[in-house]
Protein backbone atom coordinates (compact mmCIF):
# COMPACT_ATOMS: atom_id res chain seq x y z
CA UNK A 1 0.00 0.00 0.00
CA UNK A 2 1.26 3.09 -0.88
CA UNK A 3 2.12 5.81 2.04
CA UNK A 4 0.67 8.57 -0.02
CA UNK A 5 -2.47 6.89 -0.18
CA UNK A 6 -2.89 5.44 2.81
CA UNK A 7 -6.05 4.09 4.63
CA UNK A 8 -7.50 4.31 0.52
CA UNK A 9 -8.66 8.02 0.01
CA UNK A 10 -5.62 10.27 1.21
CA UNK A 11 -2.96 12.03 -0.99
CA UNK A 12 0.61 13.46 -0.56
CA UNK A 13 -1.21 17.21 -1.67
CA UNK A 14 -3.78 16.50 1.26
CA UNK A 15 -4.39 16.75 4.51
CA UNK A 16 -7.23 16.11 7.65
CA UNK A 17 -7.51 16.53 11.02
CA UNK A 18 -9.01 13.58 13.34
CA UNK A 19 -10.62 14.65 16.32
CA UNK A 20 -10.39 13.33 19.60
CA UNK A 21 -13.80 11.91 19.32
CA UNK A 22 -13.31 10.24 16.75
CA UNK A 23 -10.19 8.49 17.93
CA UNK A 24 -12.28 7.38 20.92
CA UNK A 25 -14.98 5.86 19.51
CA UNK A 26 -12.31 3.84 17.15
CA UNK A 27 -10.44 2.73 19.91
CA UNK A 28 -12.31 2.13 23.07
CA UNK A 29 -14.68 -0.63 20.05
CA UNK A 30 -12.01 -2.52 19.29
CA UNK A 31 -9.18 -3.10 22.40
CA UNK A 32 -7.93 -6.66 20.86
CA UNK A 33 -6.80 -4.38 17.71
CA UNK A 34 -5.20 -2.15 19.49
CA UNK A 35 -3.46 -4.56 21.72
CA UNK A 36 -2.46 -6.39 18.25
CA UNK A 37 -1.34 -3.55 16.84
CA UNK A 38 1.09 -2.63 20.01
CA UNK A 39 2.68 -6.38 19.69
CA UNK A 40 3.09 -6.12 16.02
CA UNK A 41 5.17 -2.47 16.80
CA UNK A 42 6.81 -4.10 19.33
CA UNK A 43 8.21 -6.73 17.53
CA UNK A 44 8.83 -4.61 14.19
CA UNK A 45 11.01 -2.33 16.66
CA UNK A 46 13.23 -5.66 17.68
CA UNK A 47 13.58 -7.11 14.35
CA UNK A 48 14.48 -3.20 12.94
CA UNK A 49 11.89 -2.45 11.27
CA UNK A 50 11.50 1.14 13.15
CA UNK A 51 13.58 4.18 13.10
CA UNK A 52 13.23 5.53 16.57
CA UNK A 53 15.67 8.01 17.65
CA UNK A 54 15.63 9.36 21.97
CA UNK A 55 12.50 11.10 22.53
CA UNK A 56 13.42 15.20 23.50
CA UNK A 57 12.65 16.96 26.33
CA UNK A 58 11.66 21.17 25.96
CA UNK A 59 11.56 22.46 29.85
CA UNK A 60 11.06 25.52 30.86
CA UNK A 61 12.97 27.42 34.05
CA UNK A 62 10.56 29.27 34.82
CA UNK A 63 8.21 26.03 35.49
CA UNK A 64 10.32 23.33 36.25
CA UNK A 65 7.76 20.57 36.91
CA UNK A 66 6.21 21.44 33.00
CA UNK A 67 7.94 19.68 30.07
CA UNK A 68 6.75 19.01 25.95
CA UNK A 69 8.38 15.97 24.68
CA UNK A 70 9.14 14.88 21.07
CA UNK A 71 9.10 11.49 19.30
CA UNK A 72 9.93 11.50 16.10
CA UNK A 73 9.70 7.80 14.29
CA UNK A 74 9.27 6.00 11.60
CA UNK A 75 8.03 2.64 10.65
CA UNK A 76 8.79 0.57 8.16
CA UNK A 77 6.30 -2.55 6.88
CA UNK A 78 3.40 -2.76 6.73
CA UNK A 79 3.01 0.79 7.52
CA UNK A 80 5.42 2.71 5.27
CA UNK A 81 4.62 5.81 7.71
CA UNK A 82 6.76 8.37 9.51
CA UNK A 83 5.81 11.04 12.55
CA UNK A 84 6.13 13.05 15.53
CA UNK A 85 4.37 13.29 19.24
CA UNK A 86 4.39 16.35 20.55
CA UNK A 87 3.36 15.73 24.16
CA UNK A 88 3.11 18.32 26.99
CA UNK A 89 2.80 16.96 30.38
CA UNK A 90 1.97 19.88 32.93
CA UNK A 91 1.32 18.66 36.78
CA UNK A 92 -0.22 21.29 38.15
CA UNK A 93 -3.21 20.79 35.47
CA UNK A 94 -4.88 18.69 37.67
CA UNK A 95 -4.96 21.56 39.88
CA UNK A 96 -7.32 23.48 36.87
CA UNK A 97 -9.35 19.72 36.87
CA UNK A 98 -7.95 18.94 32.82
CA UNK A 99 -5.60 15.92 32.73
CA UNK A 100 -2.17 16.58 32.73
CA UNK A 101 -1.16 15.75 29.31
CA UNK A 102 -2.02 17.01 25.75
CA UNK A 103 -0.68 15.62 22.53
CA UNK A 104 -0.72 15.51 18.87
CA UNK A 105 0.52 13.29 16.24
CA UNK A 106 1.29 13.89 12.59
CA UNK A 107 2.03 11.18 10.03
CA UNK A 108 4.15 11.99 7.38
CA UNK A 109 3.55 10.34 3.90
CA UNK A 110 6.96 7.98 3.72
CA UNK A 111 7.37 8.46 -0.35
CA UNK A 112 7.15 12.10 -0.26
CA UNK A 113 7.64 13.44 3.24
CA UNK A 114 4.16 15.47 3.12
CA UNK A 115 2.38 15.24 6.47
CA UNK A 116 -1.28 13.38 5.91
CA UNK A 117 -2.77 14.01 9.12
CA UNK A 118 -2.74 16.11 12.70
CA UNK A 119 -4.43 13.76 15.34
CA UNK A 120 -5.50 14.82 18.69
CA UNK A 121 -3.09 12.44 20.22
CA UNK A 122 -3.48 12.38 23.90
CA UNK A 123 -6.29 9.21 23.63
CA UNK A 124 -3.57 7.72 21.16
CA UNK A 125 -0.68 8.18 24.05
CA UNK A 126 -3.30 7.08 26.75
CA UNK A 127 -3.92 3.70 24.24
CA UNK A 128 -0.77 2.62 23.64
CA UNK A 129 0.15 2.71 27.09
CA UNK A 130 -2.59 1.13 28.26
CA UNK A 131 -2.19 -1.53 25.10
CA UNK A 132 1.34 -1.91 26.35
CA UNK A 133 0.17 -2.64 29.76
CA UNK A 134 -2.58 -5.08 29.15
CA UNK A 135 0.01 -6.77 26.53
CA UNK A 136 2.78 -6.64 29.27
CA UNK A 137 0.64 -7.83 31.77
CA UNK A 138 -0.86 -10.89 30.27
CA UNK A 139 2.69 -12.08 28.80
CA UNK A 140 4.50 -11.95 32.24
CA UNK A 141 1.63 -13.02 34.41
CA UNK A 142 2.50 -16.50 36.12
CA UNK A 143 -1.79 -16.42 36.70
CA UNK A 144 -2.87 -16.30 33.60
CA UNK A 145 -5.09 -13.28 33.03
CA UNK A 146 -6.20 -13.56 36.73
CA UNK A 147 -5.20 -11.48 39.73
CA UNK A 148 -6.03 -12.00 43.48
CA UNK A 149 -5.71 -8.19 43.98
CA UNK A 150 -4.69 -5.46 41.54
CA UNK A 151 -3.27 -2.33 43.25
CA UNK A 152 -3.36 1.05 41.15
CA UNK A 153 -1.20 3.60 42.84
CA UNK A 154 -1.98 7.05 40.54
CA UNK A 155 -5.39 7.40 40.00
CA UNK A 156 -5.64 9.30 36.91
CA UNK A 157 -6.29 9.60 33.02
CA UNK A 158 -3.61 6.64 32.24
CA UNK A 159 -4.72 4.87 35.13
CA UNK A 160 -8.50 4.67 33.75
CA UNK A 161 -6.84 3.55 30.12
CA UNK A 162 -5.23 0.60 31.54
CA UNK A 163 -7.72 -0.50 34.18
CA UNK A 164 -10.49 -0.66 31.12
CA UNK A 165 -7.83 -2.40 28.79
CA UNK A 166 -7.26 -4.92 31.32
CA UNK A 167 -10.47 -5.73 31.66
CA UNK A 168 -11.50 -5.56 27.78
CA UNK A 169 -8.66 -7.80 27.66
CA UNK A 170 -10.15 -10.67 29.52
CA UNK A 171 -9.05 -10.34 33.24
CA UNK A 172 -10.44 -11.48 36.34
CA UNK A 173 -9.77 -9.45 39.29
CA UNK A 174 -11.14 -10.29 42.59
CA UNK A 175 -10.64 -6.97 44.39
CA UNK A 176 -9.32 -3.79 43.31
CA UNK A 177 -6.79 -1.67 45.66
CA UNK A 178 -6.59 2.29 44.80
CA UNK A 179 -4.39 4.74 46.32
CA UNK A 180 -3.74 8.01 45.26
CA UNK A 181 -1.56 11.03 47.44
CA UNK A 182 -5.30 12.86 47.09
CA UNK A 183 -7.30 10.72 48.69
CA UNK A 184 -10.60 12.12 46.33
CA UNK A 185 -9.06 11.54 43.32
CA UNK A 186 -9.05 7.34 44.46
CA UNK A 187 -12.80 8.03 45.78
CA UNK A 188 -13.62 9.32 42.59
CA UNK A 189 -11.76 6.89 40.22
CA UNK A 190 -13.63 4.04 42.79
CA UNK A 191 -16.94 5.52 42.28
CA UNK A 192 -16.50 6.92 38.24
CA UNK A 193 -14.51 4.15 36.49
CA UNK A 194 -14.22 0.74 38.44
CA UNK A 195 -16.77 -1.75 37.52
CA UNK A 196 -17.89 -2.99 40.98
CA UNK A 197 -19.47 -6.40 39.20
CA UNK A 198 -16.73 -7.09 38.16
CA UNK A 199 -14.86 -7.59 41.07
CA UNK A 200 -15.25 -8.69 44.99
CA UNK A 201 -14.45 -5.52 46.15
CA UNK A 202 -12.96 -1.71 45.25
CA UNK A 203 -11.51 -0.23 48.04
CA UNK A 204 -9.08 3.06 48.81
CA UNK A 205 -6.04 1.83 50.45
CA UNK A 206 -5.34 3.79 53.48
CA UNK A 207 -1.64 4.13 52.96
CA UNK A 208 0.56 3.42 50.09
CA UNK A 209 2.08 0.23 52.18
CA UNK A 210 -1.45 -1.30 51.94
CA UNK A 211 -2.03 -1.03 48.64
CA UNK A 212 1.32 -2.07 47.72
CA UNK A 213 1.75 -5.09 50.30
CA UNK A 214 -1.32 -6.74 49.26
CA UNK A 215 -1.51 -6.71 45.71
CA UNK A 216 -0.20 -9.33 43.25
CA UNK A 217 -0.66 -6.99 40.57
CA UNK A 218 0.70 -3.52 40.90
CA UNK A 219 -0.04 -0.24 38.47
CA UNK A 220 1.81 2.84 39.02
CA UNK A 221 0.74 5.68 36.82
CA UNK A 222 1.79 8.44 39.09
CA UNK A 223 3.83 11.81 38.46
CA UNK A 224 6.44 11.41 40.46
CA UNK A 225 9.63 12.88 39.62
CA UNK A 226 12.34 11.06 41.89
CA UNK A 227 11.93 7.78 43.88
CA UNK A 228 9.94 7.85 46.86
CA UNK A 229 9.13 3.38 47.31
CA UNK A 230 12.41 2.25 49.24
CA UNK A 231 11.02 -0.43 51.18
CA UNK A 232 11.96 -3.91 49.95
CA UNK A 233 9.20 -5.69 51.60
CA UNK A 234 6.97 -3.68 49.94
CA UNK A 235 7.44 -6.29 46.97
CA UNK A 236 8.87 -9.39 49.29
CA UNK A 237 5.37 -11.37 48.17
CA UNK A 238 6.73 -10.83 44.08
CA UNK A 239 4.28 -9.05 42.48
CA UNK A 240 3.77 -8.28 39.07
CA UNK A 241 4.33 -4.61 38.75
CA UNK A 242 3.71 -2.35 35.77
CA UNK A 243 5.83 0.41 36.55
CA UNK A 244 4.35 2.93 33.98
CA UNK A 245 5.11 6.24 35.41
CA UNK A 246 9.01 4.95 35.49
CA UNK A 247 10.45 7.05 38.64
CA UNK A 248 8.63 5.45 41.51
CA UNK A 249 10.70 2.72 42.80
CA UNK A 250 14.48 3.21 44.49
CA UNK A 251 17.20 1.35 42.81
CA UNK A 252 17.40 -1.44 45.78
CA UNK A 253 13.86 -2.62 44.79
CA UNK A 254 14.96 -2.75 41.05
CA UNK A 255 17.98 -4.71 41.91
CA UNK A 256 16.08 -7.04 43.50
CA UNK A 257 13.79 -7.72 40.55
CA UNK A 258 13.41 -9.26 36.70
CA UNK A 259 13.38 -6.26 34.87
CA UNK A 260 11.66 -5.99 31.55
CA UNK A 261 11.78 -2.83 29.66
CA UNK A 262 10.77 -1.71 26.16
CA UNK A 263 14.08 -0.51 24.59
CA UNK A 264 16.98 -0.81 27.18
CA UNK A 265 18.90 2.54 25.58
CA UNK A 266 15.55 4.63 26.16
CA UNK A 267 14.79 3.79 29.53
CA UNK A 268 18.44 4.57 31.04
CA UNK A 269 17.53 7.83 30.54
CA UNK A 270 15.95 11.24 32.08
CA UNK A 271 16.09 10.28 35.80
CA UNK A 272 13.85 6.77 35.38
CA UNK A 273 14.33 4.41 38.51
CA UNK A 274 16.31 2.24 35.88
CA UNK A 275 18.82 4.76 34.68
CA UNK A 276 19.28 6.14 38.76
CA UNK A 277 20.14 2.12 39.26
CA UNK A 278 22.38 2.53 35.99
CA UNK A 279 24.11 5.02 37.68
CA UNK A 280 24.60 3.42 41.28
CA UNK A 281 26.33 0.13 40.34
CA UNK A 282 27.88 1.56 36.96
CA UNK A 283 25.86 -1.48 34.98
CA UNK A 284 22.61 -2.90 33.07
CA UNK A 285 22.99 -6.65 34.11
CA UNK A 286 19.16 -5.95 36.31
CA UNK A 287 18.13 -5.71 32.78
CA UNK A 288 16.39 -9.33 32.50
CA UNK A 289 15.61 -8.52 29.09
CA UNK A 290 12.87 -6.52 27.11
CA UNK A 291 9.25 -7.09 25.97
CA UNK A 292 9.56 -8.50 22.78
CA UNK A 293 12.40 -10.48 23.97
CA UNK A 294 9.31 -12.11 26.29
CA UNK A 295 7.00 -12.57 23.31
CA UNK A 296 9.89 -14.55 21.11
CA UNK A 297 10.32 -16.86 24.55
CA UNK A 298 14.01 -15.68 24.25
CA UNK A 299 13.52 -14.01 28.32
CA UNK A 300 11.82 -15.98 30.99
CA UNK A 301 11.51 -14.21 34.51
CA UNK A 302 11.71 -16.66 37.30
CA UNK A 303 8.74 -16.17 39.86
CA UNK A 304 10.90 -15.93 43.05
CA UNK A 305 11.23 -12.67 42.38
CA UNK A 306 8.98 -9.48 41.47
CA UNK A 307 9.16 -8.82 37.83
CA UNK A 308 9.11 -5.32 37.10
CA UNK A 309 7.78 -3.76 33.53
CA UNK A 310 9.36 -0.57 32.80
CA UNK A 311 8.10 1.00 29.46
CA UNK A 312 9.87 4.30 28.74
CA UNK A 313 7.10 4.41 25.62
CA UNK A 314 8.41 4.34 22.19
CA UNK A 315 6.98 6.27 19.37
CA UNK A 316 7.08 3.42 17.37
CA UNK A 317 3.79 2.54 19.39
CA UNK A 318 1.92 6.17 18.84
CA UNK A 319 2.36 5.79 15.01
CA UNK A 320 1.27 2.32 14.99
CA UNK A 321 -2.45 3.43 16.84
CA UNK A 322 -2.10 6.38 14.64
CA UNK A 323 -1.87 4.56 11.32
CA UNK A 324 -4.60 2.20 12.90
CA UNK A 325 -7.56 5.44 13.68
CA UNK A 326 -6.00 7.02 10.02
CA UNK A 327 -7.09 3.85 7.91
CA UNK A 328 -10.39 3.28 9.90
CA UNK A 329 -10.87 7.07 9.74
CA UNK A 330 -10.75 7.86 6.50
CA UNK A 331 -12.15 4.28 5.25
CA UNK A 332 -15.47 5.97 7.36
CA UNK A 333 -15.39 9.08 6.46
CA UNK A 334 -14.80 10.24 9.69
CA UNK A 335 -11.75 12.40 8.93
CA UNK A 336 -12.08 16.68 8.41
CA UNK A 337 -10.66 17.32 5.07
CA UNK A 338 -8.55 20.43 5.17
CA UNK A 339 -8.67 21.74 1.72
CA UNK A 340 -5.82 24.05 0.25
CA UNK A 341 -3.91 22.87 3.45
CA UNK A 342 -0.93 22.54 1.21
CA UNK A 343 -1.52 25.72 -1.26
CA UNK A 344 1.63 27.05 -3.05
CA UNK A 345 3.16 24.08 -4.69
CA UNK A 346 5.05 25.17 -7.40
CA UNK A 347 8.42 24.41 -7.92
Amino acid sequence: MSSMNAGGSGTAMSFCVITGRTISEILQSDIGACIATVHDAYLAHAEGRSVNPPSFFLRFPHNPSARIIGLPTHLGQPWQLSGIKWIASYPENIRRHIPRASAVLIINSDETGYPLACLEASIISAVRTASSAALAAAQLSANGRNAKSLGIVGTGFIARYVYQFLLGDGWTIDKVRLYDIDPAQAHDFAARVCQPGRHAAVEVATSLDDAMSSSDVLLFTTVAGKPHVHDEKLLAHNPLVLHLSLRDLAPELILRANNVVDDVEHVMTAGTSLHLTEQQVGHRRFVSGTLSDVIRGTCTCPPQRPTIFSPFGLGVLDLAIGKLVYDRAVAAGAHLQVDDFFYDLER
